[in-house]
């Protein structure tokens, strides 16, 4: 009898979530994350965001080590073009302008896609921050994170990726790190 090519490896995927602690080494999903980067490419890390090709690159030493699709700001919503460096890092970043306001009593959401400068807030609520996950902050109220990729932009001028490239980025970025955008 022969098994699917996939049932073999939830099989072996079920085996080491029953009793591994490490995989190849790696104890950690975020070891796995930063292990998929070369560890030959040394060097000052620096991130290039091409707008016209959504797609970004994490270069180190000038080398490339990771690119990413991503979804950038969309109309009446500009992505920053420049040179920029890195300001800030958050791990847990929520927005303080775009989120939902949430019932006082039980948390649930009342009004979904909020904009605090626009709509007013219903009696007995309070805001909720979208969450905007491996945050970097490359200008005032801009940064690259995790976030929705509907293939075209549809930010309100952050730079969204998938949540891996995401971590990924946030793992080799640092306060400092250049950052260029082109149209």
């Amino acid at each position: 009898m022969r098994l699917p090519l996939f049932a073999i490896a939830a099989a072996l995927g079920m085996l080491c979530l029953a009793g591994c602690s490490t995989v190849n080494g790696l104890n950690t999903v975020g070891d796995m994350v930063t292990a998929n980067i070369p560890d030959y490419h040394t060097g000052a890390p620096s991130i290039l965001v091409e707008l016209r090709e959504q797609q970004a690159y994490l270069f180190r030493g000038g080398s490339l080590v990771a690119s990413s699709r991503i979804s950038t700001g969309r109309e009446g919503y500009h992505t920053p073009i420049g040179r920029f460096r890195v300001i800030a890092k958050d791990e847990f970043h929520r927005s303080s302008l775009y989120g939902y306001y949430a019932d006082d009593y039980d948390g649930h959401c009342v009004k979904d896609n909020i904009d605090l400068r626009k709509d007013k807030k219903p009696p007995g609520t309070y805001f909720v921050g979208a969450s905007m996950p491996y945050f970097l902050e490359f200008a005032p109220g801009y940064g690259l994170h995790e976030g929705y990729l509907p293939g075209f932009p549809a930010s309100h001028g952050c730079v969204r990726m998938p949540y891996w490239k995401a971590r990924q980025f946030y793992s080799i970025a640092e306060v400092g790190t250049p950052v260029t955008i082109r149209p």
